[in-house]
């Protein structure tokens, strides 16, 4: 593991997405039309917004991820350049549009998301074999599940046999093998995943230790439950516990989990302690619900370390 003084090396295999965001008065319900304030795009998608979180909070970064030869191809490839993340595993596929998210915000903050992932379903374990040494090098691996779950099972395979910490956030939630559990160090949910992979209902502090338990019970060495307003439960060999969020002014709540993995993947692959790394996420997520967008809310570490967040 690296020391403090030694940016870690952050493998992230997952989607990267055009975000086509509507801001709205409210979030609409079903069957309902309603006009929008504005629309803009943004660079998004899980699996990039935690590599940019991830480089941002203060690792190095490397990206395994399949992106269209379109305009949004080329944006996306651009945004992760710029932020000096390691593209050498990122393809663009020829025939293929770069995946989207359409994305409605409420004024409240709060959002829905679709994603059509295009060019991200044609991630391959032959895409993931191509990057063997690098994810048996790194500090951490982080993978979702926006990319087909045989690319992210073969690349928390090769990092359980080479020793390399798995932080897991399966979101869009669906089923997993028994074997996958007991591969994974760090799995990152929401009350809706811990709800689907457990089939408790998950809808506060008390449920979410419930689900926690229930995930430990699968074989997970360790398990996160983002409650949003209400922090985290996290539970593992150490004991567990629940950690309130800090108090913000909400604009939009998007990118806010990838947020908090990114961070928590950072610290805690800096060696800081697992209660350590949980409030530099949630510091690192505080600051990004201030702000609009997916990848231009996430903070730098400056930022995190300098208590920016506007207080209530």
């Amino acid at each position: 593991m690296s020391s403090s003084a030694v940016a870690p090396l952050v493998v992230v295999v997952g989607s990267a997405n055009m975000d086509l965001v509507v801001h709205a008065p409210r979030l609409p319900s079903r069957g309902e039309t309603l006009l929008g304030d504005c629309f803009e795009t943004v660079n998004g998608g899980k699996g990039a917004n935690q590599a940019v979180a991830a480089a941002r909070l203060g690792a190095n970064v490397a990206m395994v991820a399949c992106v269209g030869t379109d305009t949004f191809g080329r944006s996306l490839s651009d945004a992760l350049h710029r932020e000096r993340i390691d593209l050498a595993h990122v393809h663009m596929i020829e025939g293929q549009p770069s995946g989207i998210a359409s994305i409605t915000v409420g004024r409240d903050g709060a959002n829905t998301i679709v994603v059509a992932p295009g060019a991200n379903a044609c991630l391959t374990t032959a895409h993931v074999d191509a990057a063997a040494d690098l994810i048996a090098r790194a500090d951490m691996l982080i993978c979702q599940l926006e990319v087909p779950l045989a690319a992210v099972e073969r690349a928390i395979g090769i990092a359980a046999r080479s020793g390399t910490p798995v932080l897991l956030n399966p979101a869009p939630a669906q089923p997993l093998r028994d074997a996958l559990y007991r591969q994974i160090d760090y799995l990152l949910v929401n009350e809706t995943e811990a709800a689907l992979l457990t089939d408790i209902p998950v809808n506060g502090v008390p449920c979410a230790r419930f689900a926690a338990d229930a995930l430990l019970g699968k074989g997970v060495r360790n398990v996160l439950v983002t409650l949003g307003a209400q922090g985290v439960i996290w539970a593992g060999a150490q004991g567990s516990g629940h950690m309130a969020a800090p108090t913000v002014r909400v604009v939009d709540t998007t990118a806010a989990g990838d947020t908090f993995a990114g961070g928590f993947a950072v610290e805690r692959a800096r060696g800081a302690s697992l209660q350590q790394s949980i409030a530099f996420a949630q510091r690192a997520a505080a600051v990004s619900v201030t702000r609009a967008g997916a990848q231009t809310s996430i903070p730098y570490r400056a930022e995190v370390e300098e208590d920016s967040v506007s207080k209530v």
